[in-house]
């Protein structure tokens, strides 16, 4: 299982990072939008964790354009928020989004929270 964070804060990047190889994932993290999206076509990974607020292209640019590439039209994503995202929510899991985590998190929680959303309904 390949998962790719995508987050411009390093200690959050080390700490997933950290914690889903440990749970025996393969990681890939990008610090921005634009990297992400390279680093989505390179690997097509099986779930996406996207930080919300990142500066030049944020979390929901970055899904937009996550959802108009072919290849990753239908990777799952989960999105680490520092606030709240109020009605958006609804609109952000028509998109694909399959859960929220809210900043700050326990490590132990989004590798729970990851490996329910990999093993399906």
């Amino acid at each position: 299982m390949t998962v790719l964070i995508i987050d411009d804060e390093p200690d959050i990047r080390l700490i997933v990072e950290m914690a889903l190889r440990a749970s025996g994932m393969t990681v890939v993290s990008a610090s921005s939008g634009r990297e992400g999206l390279d680093e989505a076509r390179k690997h097509v990974p099986d779930l996406v964790v996207l930080d919300v607020m990142m500066p030049e292209m944020d979390g929901y640019a970055t899904l937009d354009s996550l959802r108009a590439e072919p290849s990753t039209s239908k990777v799952p994503v989960l999105m680490l928020t520092a606030k709240n995202l109020g009605p958006s929510e609804e609109s952000l899991r028509a998109k694909g989004v399959i859960g929220f985590i809210g900043k700050p998190f326990a490590p132990r929680d989004l590798v729970a929270k990851i490996r329910e959303a990999l093993s399906g309904p």
